[in-house]
């Protein structure tokens, strides 16, 4: 009997032994996975602080810019452009009998589709006397609260840059900004930067290794410019969207969205045409 209680002694102690080794096993792993998933987290909520930073930062500097270029004492127009503040940019023969009225915004991306897929035919009727076209450039989606930024301004304020240049540099630029290889997505305030704008104007033939221009860009020179520009788009209380168009002054009724080929562009063009 003592025996055999001895026995099951041992045995009922390794029993207990094993058991609290893997109590302790089984603790030592939730500490491990609960000291693993806390400095995840701790990390996943660095990088969110850091991104919040960066992105809080860069749009208090762009704001910080632009704050800046609207009490600058110095307003330089560009060559090519003008009226009182040179916001009015036709571009064609000043003596063609109708003009085609462009508003388009730079980070709109229905604008990149037009000038894809129309912008040559646009290109083509300017060249062909049809017509003149006269540009308004919008920077509304700067302000959208979903994703604001500073790149529809400063895109602007580099057109102007170009303008200055020459009216083909300036239509050149903007073809090469709307081009799908060039331009960012929406929510992509890509244009904001300085070298990315430089970077696409080495695709210009005017623009390329232009100093001038490049200068003009990075000292902001025409800020102002960009800025006066937006408030005659604002301005113009019966165009609320990117692209609109008139011609001859009339509004182009083209529904819910602008159309993006020829084909539905084209009518609506010669139906308004002076004969």
């Amino acid at each position: 009997m003592s025996n055999r209680n001895s026995q099951q002694n041992k045995q009922a102690a390794r029993e207990r032994l094993r058991a609290e080794r893997e109590r302790q096993a089984k603790k030592d792993r939730m500490r491990r996975q609960l000291f693993v998933g806390g400095a995840v987290v701790a990390v996943l909520a660095i990088a969110g602080g850091i991104g919040y930073a960066v992105t809080s930062m860069n749009s208090d500097d762009a704001n910080q810019k632009w704050r800046t270029a609207a009490e600058k004492k110095t307003f330089a127009k560009p060559a090519n452009a003008t009226g009182p503040q040179g916001t009015t940019v036709v571009i064609g023969d000043k003596k063609a009998k109708n003009t085609l009225h462009v508003y388009e915004d730079m980070r709109c991306p229905v604008c990149a589709q037009f000038e894809k897929f129309t912008g040559p035919t646009v290109l083509k009727d300017i060249k062909d006397g049809t017509y003149k076209a006269q540009f308004t450039m919008g920077t509304f989606l700067d302000d959208n609260k979903q994703m604001p930024g500073a790149g529809s301004k400063n895109a602007l304020s580099a057109l102007g840059a170009a303008l200055n240049v020459s009216p083909q540099a300036f239509m050149d630029y903007k073809e090469a900004l709307y081009a799908p290889k060039n331009h960012p997505q929406e929510t992509d305030d890509a244009f904001a930067n300085d070298q990315k704008l430089i970077d696409v104007a080495q695709q210009v033939k005017e623009l390329k290794g232009n100093t001038a221009f490049e200068k003009a860009v990075k000292n902001g020179t025409y800020d102002r410019w960009a800025l006066a520009m937006s408030k005659s788009f604002n301005d113009t209380k019966d165009v609320d969207s990117t692209p609109s168009f008139k011609m001859n002054g009339k509004k182009l009724l083209v529904g819910q969205n602008p159309p993006m080929t020829p084909d539905q562009f084209t009518p609506l063009v010669k139906q308004n045409l002076k004969k």
